[in-house]
């Protein structure tokens, strides 16, 4: 018995095919582009590892998360300055910005395999004060890299 509806392959071909109204869209605004500078030209990266950091809040006696993000060592090419560098994942919010130097002591965490604590003076928030870090890898082999 002969049928009046369109054949599967037919009805498959059409929906595919664009039809081209000829309209054009241009855009309302226009962005040029900008450069953007993160402070991190003038030095080579030494580490880069992923992990989550806290900090130890004095007045409440207990660990507070920083962020998650990407932990940075970074050395200066003139000044041969290592700096640690950690940004938030998403926002990129700096949460700690310190210089490595030698009085600092990096133990690990007492509660966790995978976490090491240490007292730097930190300018993340726009201020030098004196902080007790946290910081915990993923992995214990992440964790090897600092010693």
């Amino acid at each position: 018995m002969p049928s009046n509806l369109p054949d599967r392959e037919e009805v498959a071909a059409a929906a595919g095919e664009d039809e081209d109204t000829g309209a054009q869209i241009t855009p309302i605004v226009t962005l040029a582009e900008v450069a953007v500078t993160t402070g991190e030209e003038e030095e080579d990266t030494l580490l880069d590892l992923k992990a989550k950091l806290y900090r130890f809040d004095k007045e409440g006696n207990q660990w507070k998360e920083r962020g998650t993000g990407s932990v940075k060592l970074l050395k200066h090419r003139e000044t041969g300055k290592v700096r640690l560098v950690m940004r938030q994942s998403k926002t990129l919010k700096i949460c700690a910005n310190h210089l490595v130097v030698p009085t600092i002591k990096i133990q690990e965490h007492a509660g966790s395999d995978k976490s090491c604590v240490w007292h730097a003076s930190d300018f993340a928030d726009g201020e030098l004060k004196e902080e007790l870090f946290c910081i915990r890898f993923s992995s214990v082999e992440s964790k090897q890299f600092l010693f």
